[in-house]
């Protein structure tokens, strides 16, 4: 498998630090407001990361933080007279039911600023007492030219960045730091401002210091991958770097991915908040179907930017209609299937899957990966129309099928199993069990399960249920 790596701007063969397991941080929301189209791209374009890996058979640990506290937060706090907290838990239960709807897997844990303060100071303190930070009247800032390879992640010169940091800073900010491109760490609280104690004041984290502190807190000082949207390579995850490999002396990250951002309309122009042009998760699945929305953004590769139009949701609307179709069409052939394998269809369903799985090695090519999911759908309209199909090669088609476009987070639709065919299949499994074919046996388990059918194995046989 190769993954294209930012920091080294070429693909590399992927080597987790411990076989068959996947430790991975993806930047979550800043929850001050409903998450956009934009927002929520990275969201997709990492989950369906994780469900490949998953499907490959890596155990995966997906950690991604909640920003609840931020200079946004408080000044949406100041604005509708919400608590920090009140807003920050509006939003991050927001958060959840977009998501969910989006069929996004919930991360393995989510961590928020607000529960992780002591470590923060922790490791600020660490970083003052190794001599890359310092305290200036309350704040507390990283001492950036300390770090050598800084800029490295982001491809820019130190001198280039004193350019444009001399130019953005402000007169106290001058003041108080050592060295314009010094980024805060720690500051100092404002009047009637949400705030911690700390050895250096009452304040707040910066930024880029949470992140750090969750990643290396939540899973290791050195992780496998690290996510997020390309427009947090600078100085976001630069920052993250300096930080995290000044306090352990350990490298951070050994794969750096970043995805392209959402355009709007035919001017091609970035989808954000900040230029209001923006379309919120929350609106649009009550416009659209969420499974199309899904399939929209999960069918296009996560570092290509998508162009959000109407024509463009259309056009995935129809597509995924195809392949539900082509499902559809297969399941109804249960009903008059004969008993048996058909090993010449399944040969030709195999090699599609062995195209697909080659495309995702590719670093998550999805959009090559679609076109054997394509040619699959084919296969099955095709076989269906044959006046004779077979029972075991439709239920090998559809559970494939199933498996394959879940990792792209859509569901296929599920006829409810007759009852009779509920106990072919347990027929079935019991002789794969008697056989001591234990994955087959898992399969169907798994495939009954999957449509709401529960196993019970007693001494006096299997019985099943409905959920």
């Amino acid at each position: 498998m190769q993954i294209y790596n930012t920091l080294t701007n070429q693909k590399e063969e992927f080597k987790p630090i411990h076989p068959g397991k996947v430790m991975m941080y993806v930047c979550g929301p800043t929850v001050y407001n409903y998450i956009h189209i934009g927002n929520a791209r990275s969201a997709v374009a990492f989950d369906t990361v994780r469900r490949y890996l998953e499907y490959r058979g890596y155990d995966v640990t997906y950690v991604s933080n909640f920003t609840d506290v931020d200079d946004k937060i408080i000044k949406a706090s100041n604005e509708t007279g919400m608590s920090v907290s009140e807003l920050t838990e509006k939003y991050i239960n927001a958060f959840y039911a977009d998501t969910d709807a989006l069929n996004i897997k919930r991360a393995t844990i989510n961590p928020r600023v607000m529960d992780n303060m002591q470590e923060i100071i922790d490791f600020v303190q660490d970083l003052i007492e190794k001599g890359a930070a310092y305290a200036a009247d309350g704040d507390v800032y990283f001492r950036t030219r300390k770090f050598k390879n800084y800029g490295q992640l982001s491809g820019q010169a130190i001198d280039d960045l004193e350019q444009g940091a001399s130019e953005r800073i402000t007169a106290e900010e001058q003041a108080k730091k050592e060295d314009p491109l010094d980024f805060a760490l720690w500051k100092k609280a404002k009047p009637n401002e949400i705030s911690w104690d700390s050895p250096w004041g009452k304040g707040r984290p910066g930024w880029h210091i949470e992140c750090s502190v969750m990643a290396t807190k939540y899973l290791a000082d050195t992780i496998d991958i690290h996510a997020g949207g390309a427009d947090l390579e600078f100085p976001h995850h630069e920052n993250e770097i300096a930080q995290s490999e000044s306090k352990t002396e350990k490298r951070f990250v050994n794969y750096w991915m970043h995805n392209g951002f959402v355009t709007i309309g035919k001017e091609n122009e970035k989808m954000s908040k900040s230029l209001g042009n923006f379309v919120t998760v929350h609106d649009l699945v009550k416009k659209v179907d969420p499974q199309v929305v899904r399939f929209f953004m999960s069918t296009t590769h996560y570092r290509r930017p998508i162009q959000y139009t109407e024509e463009n949701l259309q056009e995935a609307k129809n597509n995924l209609e195809k392949l539900t179709t082509a499902y559809r069409n297969l399941n109804y052939r249960l009903q008059d299937a004969a008993e048996g394998i058909d090993e010449q269809q399944e040969k030709a369903f195999k090699t599609q899957i062995t195209a697909f799985v080659t495309a995702m090695d590719d670093d998550f090519n999805v959009q090559n990966g679609m076109t054997s999911i394509y040619e699959m759908a084919k296969l099955m309209n095709i076989y269906s129309e044959q006046s004779v199909v077979k029972c075991d090669t439709i239920h090998f088609m559809l559970n494939e099928f199933t498996k394959i476009t879940s990792v792209l987070g859509i569901k296929m639709p599920q006829a409810e199993l007759l009852d009779g065919e509920i106990e072919k299949l347990i027929e079935k499994r019991n002789q794969a069990r008697q056989a001591k074919d234990y994955q087959l046996s898992d399969e169907i388990r798994d495939q009954l399960k999957a449509q709401g059918i529960i196993l019970e194995d007693t001494a006096q046989g299997t019985r099943w249920r409905r959920e």
